[in-house]
């Protein structure tokens, strides 16, 4: 057994998409118009579900309440690559930029030791991005 897939249910799948793929996830299946879009990033898949399909599955099901329930995290690989991350995606920096991307925590020098950074996408769950600092 091993870990395929992290399924994510949205409300907005043209935002989705474009939020995920400003990560540099690979569409690989659906689209804007499709009720199931699959992403790839090395051998996981992200995949993106609208209302429907979860009320297609369960017809009792709701939206949660009481905050996030689940978060990503990236590796950017180093400290620059999160800052620039987080300006591609909050849309920050160039003043021609549009955001994809809430603002939950501008990048910072983590007491771990690591830069971090957390934003969120158009659906309110979190995304963390970070990278380990050099010593």
């Amino acid at each position: 057994m091993k870990l395929d897939a992290i399924s994510i249910i949205t409300s907005d799948m043209p935002a989705a998409i474009t939020f995920y793929s400003a990560l540099g996830l690979e569409l690989a299946d659906g689209g804007p118009d499709a009720p199931h879009t699959e992403f790839t990033s090395g051998s996981l898949r992200i995949l993106l579900d609208t209302e429907a399909v979860m009320l297609g599955i369960d017809p009792e099901w709701t939206w949660p309440t009481g905050g996030h329930t689940m978060s990503l995290a990236f590796d950017c690989s180093t400290a620059e690559a999160v800052d620039s991350t987080f300006t591609q995606l909050t849309g920050r920096g160039d003043g021609e930029s549009e955001s994809v991307a809430g603002i939950v925590h501008k990048p910072w020098d983590a007491f771990w030791g690591q830069r971090y950074a957390v934003v969120s996408d158009p659906d309110g769950n979190t995304v963390d991005l970070f990278a380990t600092l050099n010593s």
